[in-house]
């Protein structure tokens, strides 16, 4: 697994194309029980090289109900985003994460953690790469989040941005949010 990972991090397969250069930043351990799949680190994150490190990290954490030393632990959850690399700003936000990174490295890393339990699909990217029959919309696919458990749970991305989205689907924190922390605190429990 550390030679995958040594691997991952030197990775330069599309650095043509990233404004800022390559700087692939994950997590991950054979041990790990809960994979979060986001999409592409942010700028922030692509200065400081810590995944998450940012306040979209903060709102994820406040979800899942867990402290950085437990988010922060690879024993405990794994960190692979869609695109490792910070992609570059687009005209309303960052840009897609890069196409070829999930094909490239994910199916490897996957079936390097045997203990995984629960996947967190954070975004309609990791959704559409993972889920067999994504809804047409985030909102559907989250609103249906009990339809891929106990292997995946769709999230929206934990964005300030996306404070919007939650204020309209209050069912959201009522519903979902809940059966994150308590799932979450179950698996992570377990020695």
């Amino acid at each position: 697994m550390e030679e995958l990972l040594n691997e991952a991090r030197k990775c330069r397969h599309c650095a043509e194309h990233l404004e800022l250069g390559p700087r692939p930043v994950l997590s991950a351990d054979r041990e790990s029980r809960l994979v979060i799949i986001g999409q592409a680190p942010g700028s922030v994150v692509h200065g400081t090289g810590v995944p998450w490190d940012d306040k979209s990290g903060e709102n994820l954490r406040r979800w899942l109900g867990v402290d950085s030393l437990t988010f922060y632990d690879p024993k405990k959850i794994a960190l692979v985003p869609m695109g490792f690399c910070y992609p570059g700003k687009g005209k309303s936000g960052d840009l897609a994460p890069r196409p070829e990174c999930a094909p490239l490295w994910h199916e490897r890393l996957m079936a390097e953690m045997k203990q995984v339990k629960l996947t967190l699909l954070v975004g309609k990217y990791a959704q559409d790469y993972y889920l067999e029959k994504p809804s047409k919309t985030l909102t559907e696919t989250v609103r249906k989040f009990r339809d891929h458990l106990p292997q995946y749970l769709p999230l929206p991305h934990p964005s300030p941005r996306n404070n919007i989205w939650q204020a309209k689907n209050e069912w959201f924190g009522e519903e979902v949010l809940p059966v994150l922390k308590e799932t979450v605190t179950e698996l992570l429990a377990v020695k």
